[in-house]
């Protein structure tokens, strides 16, 4: 491990040390030092690793609809399967991060992303060997990050060099001289990345080899690696041994040859398979026999190995991408499912409010009817108790006359007569005088007789016992004597209707009147009896008839039925008939007094 090895790692070391500062309930805040440390395993090349900690924040971010987090954190991971070869799964991956950050509100940071993901892009057609597509991509990086706000000259210098290399290796020289030219104008990037300026002279250095213009070769490598020396990168400087290994072997300096490339194989032990398996063809090109048999076969064990373990990243990342996606999938059902949950609880409470308003008007309409029924049946009441009492009045007034013509015309006149003939006798002693007057003194006692009768006709209260049961008979007795009926009526005295409330007697009252109706309409009856009996605080109306009765069954739907039916609902009550053809009916009306 060389010194930039170790610092990375002890920075790393550092920010793991910041997990355990962190509450374990915040796995918000524990996924974004997660993502810090995939980043430093990522741009150290440690892949694996970065891998890890990407996945584990992923998860975390997925799950709180942190869309931002979760597309840089995937662009990492494209990354990452960039430099294990899975360009399909980079280029698929990386499509997503564009569609998500296209989503957001594109802020700087938003628009920075973007620009990474197409630089990405164009790495992978580049190892695609897609190479229109790849400097379409690049151009895309490169026109956003000019836009950018902030220092993005070393990331621009590094899509420069990019595009500089896809010209390189598609033969395209010319352009790739022009990208080189372009880099070296800016003074600033040389300055202040040399990096970035080292990587580009390499590629600048191998476009001339390829190109055949060896004039300032290997004198432009030479000036690249003692600029990566310089800086202490080791890693950048694989590329320029290898160039240089195979520049001097071409103009057939073995020694030369051999120099650099055994120093690459040494690097790249340290670093990546991709540059060590390179490194071991070259040896293998520049040394003869056994040696070069010796490192043909270490290329092919390592070629195979490497192929293996392409397989297996690809099924990882294919695992890696199943379950993130079932995660996905899971927080858009949950997503949905609270959705629906809402969408259903505010439905419940508008139908909830919707019925409690109905009931309320319903309770409150039905107050408003029974108040209304209430004062229609009291106003029926009070019509047929005036009617009633009209009816009394006319016959008290009858009575009166009656009286009146039995005092004047009757006892008045007995009592002149007597008072006449006792004042004829006052002075005769005789013997039938004295039978006279002993006749005439029980003709007296017959007067006192007659006016005691009278005397208590008038004592006694004609509308005695009068009330709903004299306004029930009278209804008998017109109903009787309109329909040519015979009628026969007994009321039980224990009846106290001034218990009975006044919707329950007019709906006996119209009950009564209605099979009177049926009767004559109906039964062809000559008598009709009825009774009103109590029993165990019910009344008992039983109304008998001898008509020719009727099928009880089909009757059921006539409206007259229906009408006593629904009276007797109102009431609590519950009425029977019974009737057989030839053989008159029965009704019985039970209605509780309270």
């Amino acid at each position: 491990m060389n010194a930039q090895d170790s610092r990375v790692f002890q920075k790393i070391d550092s920010v793991k040390a910041e997990l355990k500062t962190l509450p374990k309930n915040d796995s918000v805040a524990i996924a974004e030092v997660q993502y810090k440390i995939g980043e430093l395993f990522r741009k150290s090349l440690f892949s694996d690793s970065a891998l890890v900690y990407f996945q584990k924040a992923e998860k975390v971010f997925q799950s709180h609809n942190l869309t931002f987090n979760v597309a840089i954190t995937r662009y990492g991971i494209a990354v990452c399967q960039l430099y294990q070869k899975d360009y399909t799964g980079s280029e698929s991956l990386s499509i997503e991060v564009l569609t998500l950050l296209n989503g957001l509100n594109q802020t700087n940071s938003v628009r920075q992303y973007k620009a990474y993901t197409y630089n990405n892009l164009g790495i992978v057609f580049d190892e695609l060997e897609q190479h229109e597509q790849s400097i379409t991509y690049f151009e895309k990086a490169l026109e956003i990050k000019n836009d950018l706000k902030g220092n993005y000259v070393r990331s621009k210098g590094l899509t420069l060099n990019n595009m500089l290399k896809v010209y390189r290796r598609s033969g395209q020289f010319d352009k790739a001289f022009n990208k080189y030219q372009e880099i070296y104008n800016n003074k600033k990037l040389i300055t202040q990345y040399p990096d970035v300026y080292g990587l580009a002279l390499g590629n600048y250095a191998n476009a001339l080899y390829l190109a055949n213009k060896h004039k300032e070769l290997p004198g432009l490598y030479l000036k690249a690696l003692k600029i990566f020396d310089s800086i202490n990168d080791s890693y950048n400087s694989i590329i320029i041994h290898q160039h240089l290994a195979e520049f001097y072997n071409d103009i057939n300096q073995k020694d030369s040859a051999r120099f650099y490339a055994y120093k690459a194989k040494n690097i790249s032990e340290k670093y990546n398979n991709d540059d060590l398996l390179k490194s071991l063809y070259i040896i293998a090109k520049i040394e003869k026999g056994e040696t070069a048999n010796k490192y043909l076969n270490e290329y092919i064990v390592l070629s195979d190995s490497l192929q293996k373990i392409e397989r297996l990243n690809r099924d990882k990342f294919a695992r890696i991408r199943y379950e993130t996606d079932q995660i996905e999938q899971e927080n858009k059902r949950i997503a949905k499912e609270r959705q629906w949950l809402f969408i259903i609880s505010i439905i419940i409470m508008l139908a909830a409010l919707l019925l409690y308003l109905f009931l309320t008007q319903r309770a409150k309409n039905k107050a408003l009817e029974f108040k209304q029924s209430q004062q229609e049946s009291n106003e029926e009441i009070y019509n047929l108790m005036l009617s009633q009492n009209e009816s009394i009045e006319e016959a008290r007034a009858q009575e009166k006359t009656r009286i009146s013509q039995e005092l004047h015309d009757g006892v008045l006149g007995r009592l002149f007569g007597t008072r006449l003939s006792l004042d004829s006798l006052n002075m005769n002693t005789s013997e039938q005088a004295i039978k006279a007057r002993e006749q005439y003194i029980n003709e007296l006692q017959d007067i006192e007789h007659d006016i005691r009768k009278v005397s208590h006709e008038l004592n006694t209260d004609f509308v005695s016992g009068s009330g709903f049961i004299d306004i029930i008979k009278t209804l008998v007795e017109t109903q009787t004597l309109s329909y040519n009926l015979k009628h026969t009526f007994m009321a039980d005295s224990n009846i106290n209707w001034d218990l009975v409330s006044n919707k329950t007697k007019i709906h006996i009252y119209r009950i009564i009147q209605e099979a009177l109706h049926n009767i004559n309409k109906h039964a062809n009856a000559s008598l009709v009896k009825i009774s009103f009996k109590l029993k165990k605080d019910v009344i008992c109306i039983t109304m008998v008839d001898d008509g020719g009765g009727f099928d009880v069954n089909k009757a059921k739907s006539g409206i007259g039925l229906k009408n006593m039916n629904s009276r007797v609902k109102e009431i609590n009550g519950n009425i029977t008939i019974t009737s057989q053809k030839q053989q008159g009916t029965t009704l019985i009306l039970e209605a509780p007094i309270t």
